[in-house]
């Protein structure tokens, strides 16, 4: 019998359980070098286990505020002001959703999300949902590379080109830190958050917006879904925020906790889990917030409605907010963000790789590898088009983001709501419902999004 088509039961030793809807095993952990690395307590006050799970949430929280987002952000706040802040609400909503569902998957079975549409999917089908994965991972970094390289350049005037290259190192920052401990890596990623954090906070202040404004911004609109410009832009936003990648990484990082194997202890992991991740995306809100209130400030209330690439809006900044601290922030908010993003976008493809393809490489030449398979193709279309062509890049990368979606949402549910692939710890019927809504908007957007562009 093909090995592909494996439908006995499966005994998952390792969880003490019988899950018997997927066609074959799971093969080695995700991740396996740091899988079950960091200790849990096993009594104690809630908030030591809580303190313990604190993390994968802000790794993952990374990709809804990276560069490409800044970009749709900063031209959707330009162009119409407050307007789309709704659409970032409301993206954020979706993550929140879909990140603990990718927790719930990842705790019931074993599986990160690329492992799982291995084990349960034909092989032709699983090859696909690789190949676009790995697609919107290249978009992912396509933006991320960009971000990086542009901060470089704001900050220190390093050439773009140079700064591509730069930010192929960030494998080994991995490789070291990972070396030390996976906690060194989250503890890096967080500092670099409350950086960014700190930055935009005082931006925002200097910006001074019309709050009320802003309260209405969060307001829903038929507009954005009837202009086509508008839509596109917030499908950027979709695209930057609910990102595919996050989905298999979200999956893969959760299994670094060493919880236990009994039904009360996954229960309890999940429970945690859900609060790191949810409370890590309210943050990445924050920002994410905080970027298009700044553009709609700065930008379209002064009149420029047509800013789009992130260093116009740098150099902007100082003369319309009257302080020269204003740019070099925004310059160091830029850089933190792609560094950031580079970072979990490596552990992706990576957590993508193995799951998908069931390789088995040392780990050097696993980050290696993946980190080349999405920076080549981004570093080309980047020295290609140059400064020149970044903003549009930058929003087309996120849109190509949002197209890939679907095809990582969909599994998701549908693995998440079996009982067979889940266990006891299946979704409850109000989260399979309320995932399948966000599921078919995201579906529904992205067939008029298409349709618009096929009618010109």
């Amino acid at each position: 019998m093909d090995s592909w088509a494996v439908s006995k039961p499966v005994e998952d030793e390792r969880f003490g359980d019988r899950l018997t809807g997927w066609r074959r095993e799971r093969g080695d952990a995700p991740l396996a070098d740091v899988n079950r690395t960091i200790a849990i307590p096993r009594s104690g006050p809630g908030a030591r286990k809580l303190a313990a799970f604190i993390g994968p949430g802000y790794l993952v929280a990374v990709g809804y505020m990276d560069p490409g987002n800044w970009a749709t952000s900063i031209a959707g706040g330009s162009r119409f002001g407050y307007t789309l802040l709704v659409v970032a609400l409301v993206s954020n909503i979706m993550a929140i959703v879909l990140q603990s569902l990718c927790a719930r998957l990842a705790i019931a079975s074993g599986r990160d999300l690329a492992q799982a549409c291995r084990d349960a999917y034909p092989r032709p089908v699983s090859l696909v949902l690789w190949f676009l994965a790995e697609l919107a991972i290249v978009a992912t970094d396509l933006a991320e590379v960009i971000g990086t390289a542009i901060g470089l350049n704001l900050l220190f005037g390093i050439p773009l080109e140079i700064g591509v290259l730069i930010t192929a190192l960030d494998v080994f920052l991995i490789l070291y830190l990972q070396r030390l401990g996976f906690r060194y890596l989250e503890a890096l990623i967080v500092a670099l958050l409350a950086v960014i954090a700190i930055c935009f906070g005082v931006q925002v202040a200097l910006a001074d917006p019309q709050w009320g404004e802003v309260i209405k911004g969060f307001a829903p609109t038929t507009a954005i879904v009837t202009n086509p410009e508008m839509l596109y832009l917030a499908l950027g936003i979709l695209g930057a925020t609910v990102m595919p990648h996050n989905l298999y990484l979200h999956s893969a990082i959760v299994q670094t906790r060493a919880y236990g194997g009994s039904i009360p202890e996954k229960r309890e992991a999940l429970k945690y889990a859900t609060i790191d991740s949810t409370v890590a995306l309210m943050f990445a809100l924050l920002i994410n917030a905080s970027i298009l209130i700044l553009a709609a400030s700065a930008f379209h209330g002064t009149g420029r409605t047509e800013v789009a690439e992130i260093g116009e809006a740098h150099g902007l900044l100082a003369p319309l907010l009257g302080a020269a601290i204003a740019p070099t922030l925004f310059g160091i908010a830029l850089l933190c963000c792609g560094l950031n993003s580079t970072v979990t976008a490596t552990l992706a493809g990576q957590a993508v790789m193995e799951g998908f393809l069931d390789i088995r490489l040392p780990s050097w030449l696993r980050r290696l590898v993946t980190r080349l398979v999405a920076i080549v193709p981004a570093a080309v279309v980047t020295l290609w088009y140059g400064e020149s062509g970044t903003a549009q890049l930058l929003i087309l990368s996120q849109v190509v983001l949002s197209l890939q979606l679907s095809f990582a949402v969909i599994p998701l549910v549908t693995f998440t709501s079996s009982r067979a692939k889940m266990g006891a710890l299946v979704a409850p019927r109000w989260l399979v419902i309320f995932a399948g809504v966000i599921a078919a908007v995201i579906v529904a957007l992205n067939v008029k999004l298409l349709v618009d562009f096929a009618l010109g």
